[in-house]
């Protein structure tokens, strides 16, 4: 009977919330030091030889996960979407991190047709040229980096990091992220960004408390990894 008892307490304090309370955060800032990058300007043949500005990718922004996850977490797969737009002859956002299983969707909302596809080896695919209006999809199912370019304006690319955890964050417009509801444990944490080499930083996470984690991402003399597992 009292066996009974403490798992019927069990159960219903999870309920209410009370074990996700017993998990912790980790957060924190994460500097890129890059040059400020430049406004692009292409020529559009539709506009009669005017140059036509475009916004220039946020290249500053990093995401940052845990090396490691704890086990119960690979068992969470849930199906979520997520969208990359098409506009401006930009891929927005630059930088998307999902949980692997997870569909996005590529809408075309430009004036002109765009064939968005990838020959990264966790997910090539090809979706064809669509017109402006239109929107297709793809499904990420293993994890690893995905470069996303566009077979029309070779200016146009993004990355999709694809983990087989949740526990990631890509950072704000001010380099801050925040990973909630860790479990108490020891991690590696790390600090991916397209352009420089990736960081990893020891964190121990207790019950109900945060870890303030900061980084700072330099460039090296040689080419950055971009082959780093999520």
């Amino acid at each position: 009977m009292t066996r009974l008892l403490v798992l019927a307490t069990a159960a219903w304090l999870a309920g209410t919330g009370w074990a996700w309370a017993q998990n912790g955060t980790i957060r924190g800032r994460v500097d890129v030091e890059l040059p400020s990058p430049a406004v692009g300007r292409h020529l559009d043949v539709a506009a009669h030889g005017t140059a036509r500005v475009r916004p220039a990718p946020d290249r500053r922004r990093a995401v940052v996960y845990l090396e490691r996850a704890p086990q119960a977490a690979f068992e969470e797969r849930r199906p979520a979407r997520a969208r990359i737009d098409q506009r401006n002859e930009t891929f927005v956002p630059h930088v998307l991190a999902i949980t692997v299983g997870t569909t996005v969707d590529f809408p075309n909302n430009d004036t002109t047709y765009h064939n968005v596809f990838s020959l990264s080896r966790p997910k090539p695919f090809d979706l064809g040229r669509y017109a402006a209006g239109r929107s297709r999809a793809v499904t990420f199912d293993r994890p690893g980096i995905v470069r996303v370019f566009c077979d029309i304006h070779s200016h146009m690319s993004a990355f999709i990091l694809v983990f087989a955890h949740r526990y990631f964050a890509v950072t704000d417009d001010q380099g801050r992220y925040r990973i909630d509801d860790v479990p108490p444990g020891t991690y590696v944490v790390r600090a991916w960004n397209e352009a420089v080499p990736s960081a990893g930083r020891e964190a121990v996470v207790r019950a109900g408390e945060a870890v303030t984690l900061d980084f700072v991402l330099r460039p090296s003399s040689g080419p950055a990894p971009r082959d780093v597992q999520p």
